[in-house]
């Protein structure tokens, strides 16, 4: 293994180390979601989610796209889902998160 796989693989795991990023890569790993729907899945305040969303982001683990004033992040890294899968098993269906009301979940009154 050259040095420099090394290094991406030890940025990766850094990654993957933090538990808020992991659950926010879990929560990609069964489709696009809004900063909303990542806020209520973790129960964590908006500008806390958006500064781990940067992290991943900057990473290039995942990506973002505008929909009106929606803004949906997808996980786009291929490795990390395969990670996701071998450490926490299937990713299933997604479900709505209770107190979400974006697109995914069925409302419409959140702004990315």
């Amino acid at each position: 293994m050259e040095t420099g796989s090394y290094k991406q693989a030890t940025e990766l795991f850094h990654i993957l180390s933090h538990q808020a990023r992991l659950r926010i890569l879990d929560e990609l790993r069964r489709g696009e979601a809004c900063v909303c729907h990542l806020q209520a899945a973790l129960g964590r305040p908006q500008v806390y989610v958006s500064q781990q969303l940067r992290v991943l982001r900057e990473a290039g683990v995942i990506e973002s796209r505008s929909e009106g004033t929606f803004v949906f992040y997808r996980l786009t890294e291929p490795l990390v889902e395969r990670l996701l899968a071998e450490a926490l098993g299937s990713a299933g269906e997604s479900a709505p998160v209770s107190g979400c009301e974006c697109p995914r979940c069925g409302g419409t009154a959140c702004s990315g």
